[in-house]
């Protein structure tokens, strides 16, 4: 049976964070420190601004105003 990678990932994630009994702090300085002995070149790419909801407006119909239009919520009368 061919061993499932994704448990083994996950083996392997747990052990390191045991090691470092779970830090988030140690645990970044670790994987820090890791990347500048690898020896590659790391990226940061800018921070994404959040997206802008867009507002819907409600458009009444030819005859009734914009507030007949509109639906209330039940028990908001």
């Amino acid at each position: 049976m061919i061993p499932d990678p994704t448990e083994e990932i996950k083996a392997i994630r747990h052990r390191l964070r045991a090691e470092m009994n779970f830090d988030l702090d140690r645990i970044i300085a670790d994987i820090q420190q890791r990347q500048k002995e690898s020896g590659r070149k790391y990226i940061r790419l800018p921070k994404r601004e959040p997206r802008r909801t867009i507002q819907r407006t409600t458009t009444a119909m030819p005859g009734e105003s914009a507030s007949e239009n509109q639906s209330s919520a039940p028990g908001d009368q």
